[in-house]
């Protein structure tokens, strides 16, 4: 008889993942859809960092490396954080993952028992509340809405934190609505916790230098470095890269956090690929130039969608200040009707129009934890997201 685990009951797949499925079945059938769901650049992986790796395959770098990560990629890691965020960390203070998800995964169960709340900010990356489940945890979500900018004030904060809380969860810029914290906005909401010590710190910068907003970066333990001892700051490759598929994600944490996630990764993955660590030390040492010229692309092809989707009857779509997503706000088109007479009563029921009658494939806001709403990404050509807004343009002319 088939049975699964009482853990495994508690997560749902990934919706993100479940879209970007349907894409590619109705691609292979000839359908011409426009997928807009998948969060991965269409840049390439830089040359100089394939180089690295092809280079590493030569020289015989193909073994077991120490179970989170080689000296050498915790060397960068560490340069990096000092480089970019003004954070010193030693050695025994890095944690190399295969990708952000699994740093997030380990972090969180290797931390949360059942009873302990993790408070996430709303809109939310779809995986953060599933992996709080899984480790039998509870998450505590606070609504920030577009009238606040997609972002979540230090009193909601305050309100929301608990004796049982753990963690706080933050992610600035953000997915899925590019929001981002300003400096003076990780300080008051850092005063917060400053009020809570037994409350810990993730913040997640995945998409750090993805960035638009006039005022530099910015993340909780550089401003707060009160905070310090008790952040895990949790970034990658992926985004800025272009290595989504290489799985490098790294964490800059207290000791005693970096050696439980160790502890768990040597009973499941055990090492990242040894590879892929050595194209990540590349990626990291090497020349950071291209990170704005591929930023002012993203500008570029940010500005065309927000012009197009706010042009769209029902639609508000905010300017996000970092990442390549757009989060619009669909409170206008919920109640419509489509030709047929079908009602669009959720923003699940507006993105499956989309795609059934356009051709168009987002994400609907329920799976971030705020609705009516949906997520683009515009992390494709100009000449495709002008044909994707024009169809979604059509789609919401044609309610009724």
């Amino acid at each position: 008889m088939s049975r699964t685990s009482v853990a495994l009951g508690r997560i749902q797949p990934s919706a993100t993942l479940a879209m970007t499925g349907r894409v590619n079945a109705l691609k292979r059938q000839g359908i011409d859809v426009i997928g807009l769901s998948a969060g991965e650049p269409d840049f390439d992986t830089p040359d100089f960092v394939k180089d690295a790796a092809i280079a590493a395959i030569r020289a015989g770098q193909t073994k077991y490396t120490d179970v989170d990560g080689t000296a050498e990629l915790k060397e960068a890691i560490i340069a990096k954080f000092k480089r970019d965020n003004g954070l010193t960390y030693q050695t025994g203070e890095i944690s190399v993952n295969s990708g952000g998800k699994h740093t997030l995964f380990n972090a969180l169960v290797a931390t949360v028992d059942a009873g302990d709340e993790v408070i996430i900010p709303a809109p939310y990356w779809v995986s953060y509340p599933d992996i709080v489940n899984f480790a039998g945890g509870t998450p505590v979500f606070i609504a920030g809405p577009a009238a606040q900018g997609y972002k979540i004030t230090p009193e909601q904060l305050d309100a929301a934190i608990t004796p049982k809380t753990r963690w706080v969860l933050l992610n600035s810029p953000s997915n899925p609505s590019g929001a981002a914290y300003s400096a003076s906005e990780l300080k008051a909401l850092g005063e917060v916790l400053l009020r809570h010590p037994h409350v810990l710190v993730m913040t997640d910068d995945m998409y750090e230098h993805v960035w638009y907003a006039p005022t530099p970066f910015a993340t909780i333990a550089q401003v707060c470095p009160e905070l310090y001892e008790r952040t895990l700051t949790v970034n990658g490759c992926s985004k800025a890269y272009s290595m989504t598929g290489w799985r490098i994600g790294y964490a800059g944490g207290p000791q005693w956090i970096i050696k439980a996630m160790a502890k768990l990764q040597s009973q499941s993955t055990s090492n990242p690929c040894s590879i892929s660590q050595a194209a990540a030390v590349a990626a990291l040492n090497g020349d950071q130039s291209f990170l704005e010229e591929r930023n002012v692309a993203f500008k570029r092809r940010r500005d065309l969608v927000v012009a197009m989707l706010n042009d769209a009857p029902g639609l508000n779509c905010p300017t996000p200040e970092g990442a390549f997503y757009v989060y619009p706000d669909a409170s206008g088109l919920i109640g419509k009707k489509t030709s047929d007479g079908t009602v669009i009563k959720t923003d699940e029921d507006l993105i499956s129009y989309f795609l059934d009658a356009h051709r168009v494939a987002a994400v609907h806001g329920g799976a971030f934890g705020l609705s009516p709403a949906f997520r683009i990404s515009y992390a494709t050509s100009e000449e495709v997201l002008k044909t994707a807004c024009t169809r979604i343009q059509e789609a919401c002319a044609a309610l009724s």
